[in-house]
């Protein structure tokens, strides 16, 4: 499971056979407290792929949008012309749903503002546990 932002417009290809492919990659921020208590953001990129009706659903989406991603995570090898060997880790999406509401009018690859108010207070809460205390924790 991922939530994360879209780094570019997805491309769109169909394999020999017809098949309907779609390639992105989302963003991933994790926020916490370096050792001397100070905020720090660490971003992970993801590269992901859809298949068939899930690569349907990707013509809606935008560079920046805000996505929900449920898939596994795939490792492939491929040579290039040299016979190089390249490996490359993928997410293939079985699930996804985009997480914010596209107003009429406006750019498709905003950042809804509660989202963005959200991300600028980070520095006095995680983003998924801003209303959870520490002690509320299993772990």
């Amino acid at each position: 499971m991922l939530i994360g932002n879209l780094g570019k417009d997805p491309e769109l290809r169909s394999t020999e056979g017809g098949t309907l492919r779609a390639n992105f990659s989302i963003a991933t921020n994790e926020n916490y407290k370096d050792k001397n208590g100070n905020w720090q953001k660490s971003t992970e990129w993801h590269d992901i792929v859809l298949w068939r009706t899930q690569a349907e659903k990707a013509k809606n989406l935008r560079k920046g949008m805000l996505v929900y991603l449920e898939g596994k995570l795939t490792h492939r090898k491929w040579q290039d012309k040299e016979g190089k060997d390249h490996y490359v880790s993928e997410v293939v999406v079985d699930m996804l749903k985009i997480l914010e509401k596209r107003e009429h009018g406006s750019p498709s690859g905003n950042v809804p503002q509660n989202f963005q108010d959200h991300k600028e207070n980070s520095s006095q809460s995680n983003e998924f546990t801003s209303n959870v205390e520490e002690d509320d924790l299993p772990f």
